[in-house]
């Protein structure tokens, strides 16, 4: 009986971190965290305010996937890569799933507010304009990845709203950092899960054509302007020449593997270039952090 209960808690456990999406929503908070570290007005580590920050953007990023799982609970349910979730496969009912995001989202606003009010506000814009205007417009036109790409940056702006109480040139810089990583980074996504998608009704790369030279090119593009927001970093005097080098080399990587995606037009070149994308910002941002000036 014992073991049964302790099986039960274990598979709640495992369906509460699918609903959060928990992989994702831990790199968009790693993000909002590096972002605190590099604010100007944070001299040294503060544990305690790291933690209010992590557990707070753990929970509104939360209840924004938690919110996306219910509205797209029925076109979950045709993919392939997302039948598994809770809600889709039934699991988890609509309800638990609306109590969770409605609490997590209020309780990571609070938490944020610790902080500041600008912080909490820019956490509740962000999980609305993900659940309410980003989801929904998936079926619609490609043109969510654009919308979708605010609120995924927004974390960074979080951050240094909680460690500089203000939107100062730093911010936007980190904001832009991300920005721009995530069109090569979605685009192969939906490069990769083409046919899910499309049979899902969803609209995520450039070309209504799919797969192909024109969402290659375009992958390109966003990889190149990764150049001119990356060095900002460093003509801002927010991070050394280290880092600099470090970030140039990180974007001649991820320019390549977007090139190489032209060239070969393959799903496993859009695999390289998803895993490349990855490992390219938390180099990134973990460069600029070791590399800040004080």
């Amino acid at each position: 009986m014992e073991n049964d209960s302790s099986f039960k808690l274990a598979s709640k456990w495992q369906d509460y971190k699918l609903l959060i999406k928990f992989n994702l929503s831990f790199m968009v908070v790693f993000s909002a965290v590096i972002s605190y570290l590099l604010a100007p007005k944070v001299k040294e580590y503060d544990w305690g305010a790291i933690g209010i920050l992590f557990l707070g953007g753990m929970l509104v990023t939360g209840s924004a996937n938690a919110i996306n799982q219910i509205v797209e609970k029925d076109t979950d349910a045709l993919m392939k890569r997302t039948a598994n979730r809770p809600v889709a496969s039934g699991r988890m009912s609509i309800q638990e799933a609306w109590t969770f995001a409605v609490l997590a989202g209020i309780g990571g606003v609070l938490l944020l507010w610790h902080f500041n009010l600008l912080c909490a506000v820019l956490a509740a814009f962000s999980l609305f304009l993900y659940a309410f205007i980003y989801t929904p417009l998936k079926k619609v036109s490609a043109i969510s990845v654009l919308v979708g790409a605010v609120p995924g940056s927004l974390p960074c702006l979080i951050g240094w709203a909680a460690g500089n109480d203000d939107l100062s040139a730093g911010g936007w810089i980190l904001f832009g950092i991300q920005f721009f990583w995530q069109f090569p980074h979605f685009w192969a996504i939906a490069w990769i899960a083409h046919k899910d998608y499309s049979a899902a009704g969803f609209k995520m790369l450039p070309s209504d054509q799919g797969p192909g030279k024109y969402s290659a090119i375009q992958a390109i593009i966003y990889s190149l302007l990764l150049f001119p927001v990356g060095v900002l970093p460093y003509f801002t005097g927010m991070s050394g020449l280290v880092s600099l080098g470090i970030v140039l080399v990180a974007n001649l990587f991820m320019v390549g593997q977007c090139v190489r995606l032209y060239r070969e037009m393959t799903v496993q070149a859009a695999r390289r270039v998803m895993f490349s994308s990855y490992i390219y910002l938390p180099v990134v941002l973990l460069a600029l952090l070791a590399d800040k000036i004080a």
